[in-house]
């Protein structure tokens, strides 16, 4: 044999990673899942709304639902049919979210921050025919902005706000209503058909309607539970909010499909009203973005807040910093806290990490690839699929992705692609074991003077400071490298001053001298989307305002 033929080299490992189970995916719809669950816990706590203190079992929320859901089909709603729901966190919420579910009508959720223009925008672009609503949330007066744009929505048949007397007619309607009536409904219904739509709170544009199944939504939050060992036994403390999948699905889906407790602490997040629930209710699971962690973590009382029935929960909806989960883990007592990454379009978890995995790995990294589903990181121009420990796109396949967005083909074409991967748009990379990273957007990426700089990682040294409590990186215009980083901090409470010279002395001989930031702006908050995302591109803008930097940002790159 020559022996000048060099052996073949081995093809290095691709970033790919496809979630196998011995559980198999539900085949159910919402409603038949719920009443198996209902048959089997018909006497455990199923619902807890603290603010009103009233309390359901899982066979007496089951009779609201179906008085409910007996009410909008006495009102002439049907399958298919668009419902929405405007309201922040209450029981009413869920009941609507599960009485629409047993009659396959498709529940639009309405952000409670949209104003009249957004209100108006989604109820045409969803065709909603009727239109339940809290009368009056903290500054906003539901009541008076859908008064103003309804005569220009001719679809819009019917509103009902929750607490008044056309709410209580339809409740006495359902009272009358024909059980028979509902069963035959319920069971006309397939897991894939169409049953929310979820409008993506886009940093630019108007928003487009992810159109959710039963299928993709039901799984998800069962596998979601399951991953966080959810037992009939466990309380999970809802601070997020309903209108997203945070709530609706993590939450509210992962409870009913294991039999747990769904507590609502507060109409919308306060950190003292989710403390007090944890406690008052003796939850086992605590949900929130880490902007809430933090406000939970550095309330006043904290201290004197008792959580020791705390064991599990969940931070999602942004990058979780590394120092906000070590004081979760240590402080809070969630020892089996996970960390979960998603999107709308995705139902919404693609990955999480496991109550089992060590500290190292719930800090830093979003876990790996979720049961049944599948993942790949891949480079954004070629498509193909990168080696392990390269940054690439990060794209879903499987029962998760949803059908479409609502009316809008192009739009769909343009995140699904023809083998129904959906591209999200993340940067990532993968380990040898499969655990993923975020490293951020694609369109977040700061290149400067031909660096490509990601800013989660200056972001995640940033939070090791003993005077940040909370830290946010952007790229700003520069003339001479094309872009400069930024630092927006929160600083503790007594801290001195800081500036961008106090923050490079810090930084000197830890960082790169290019992802040192050259400026910092000290804000008491940063511009948020209510789903607790920053808006970077709103912290662009005012930054070159702040900075005088509109020389810079009027050259235009070639």
């Amino acid at each position: 044999m020559n022996s000048s033929h060099h052996a073949p080299a081995v093809p290095v490992r691709s970033s790919y990673a496809c979630g196998t189970s011995d559980t198999p995916l539900l085949g159910d719809t919402i409603g038949d899942n719920f009443d198996r669950t209902v048959a089997t816990y018909p006497d455990r706590e199923a619902l807890v709304d603290v603010p009103t203190g009233r309390r359901w079992t899982y066979a007496q929320l089951r009779q609201d639902v179906d008085v409910l859901a007996l009410g909008l089909l006495e009102i002439g709603v049907t399958k298919g049919d668009r419902v929405g729901i405007w309201a922040p966190n209450m029981a009413e919420w869920v009941l609507l979210q599960y009485a629409t579910a047993k009659i396959g009508v498709i529940l639009v959720n309405i952000n409670p921050s949209y104003r009249t223009h957004e209100l108006e925008y989604v109820l045409h672009q969803a065709g909603i025919s009727v239109l339940v609503s809290a009368r009056t949330f903290k500054t906003s007066d539901y009541a008076a902005m859908i008064e103003e744009v309804r005569r220009n929505c001719s679809l819009l048949r019917s509103v009902l706000l929750i607490g008044t007397s056309e709410w209580d007619g339809l409740l006495e309607a359902g009272r009358r209503g024909d059980a028979d009536r509902l069963a035959k409904a319920q069971a006309a219904l397939s897991p894939d058909d169409p049953i929310n739509i979820q409008y993506t709170s886009g940093t630019t544009g108007f928003p487009k309607g992810a159109t959710l199944s039963h299928h993709n939504i039901l799984n998800n939050g069962y596998f979601v539970g399951a991953i966080c060992g959810y037992t009939p036994e466990d309380r999970v403390c809802i601070p997020v909010p309903f209108y997203h999948c945070f709530g609706m699905v993590m939450g509210n889906l992962a409870c009913t499909s294991h039999g747990c407790t769904m507590v609502i602490p507060a109409p919308g997040f306060d950190p003292g009203a989710t403390l007090e629930a944890v406690q008052q209710e003796r939850c086992t699971s605590l949900y929130g973005v880490p902007t809430m962690f933090i406000a939970e973590l550095n309330h006043p009382d904290f201290a004197d807040y008792d959580l020791s029935s705390l064991r599990t929960g969940i931070m999602a909806g942004s990058p979780c910093p590394v120092e906000v989960m070590k004081q979760v883990v240590s402080r809070m007592g969630m020892e089996q806290v996970t960390i979960c990454y998603g999107m709308t379009e995705t139902s919404p978890v693609s990955t999480q990490t496991r109550v089992d995995d060590s500290l190292q790995l719930r800090v830093s990294t979003v876990g790996r690839v979720h049961p049944h589903l599948e993942i790949k990181l891949v480079d954004p121009v070629t498509g193909l699929t990168v080696p392990r420990g390269e940054a690439g796109e990060m794209c879903t396949r499987g029962y998760s992705v949803m059908l479409g967005y609502w009316n809008d083909a192009e739009k769909t074409a343009e995140v699904i692609d023809a083998s129904r991967w959906m591209h999200t748009g993340d940067l990532a990379v993968m380990d040898d074991d499969g655990y993923v990273n975020i490293t951020g957007r694609i369109k977040d990426m700061v290149i400067r003077g031909g660096e490509n700089i990601y800013p989660r990682e200056i972001e995640e040294f940033l939070y090791t400071h003993p005077d940040i409590v909370d830290a946010q990186v952007i790229g700003v215009p520069d003339v001479k490298y094309g872009e400069e980083l930024c630092a927006w901090v929160k600083l503790r409470d007594g801290a001195g001053q800081m500036t961008a010279e106090s923050l490079r002395d810090f930084a000197t001989g830890k960082l790169a001298h290019y992802k040192i930031p050259r400026y910092v702006v000290v804000v008491d908050e940063f511009p948020m989307t209510v789903t607790g995302k920053v808006r970077k591109v709103e912290m662009r803008e005012k930054s070159v305002q702040i900075l005088g930097l509109g020389e810079a940002a009027a050259i235009r790159s070639p």
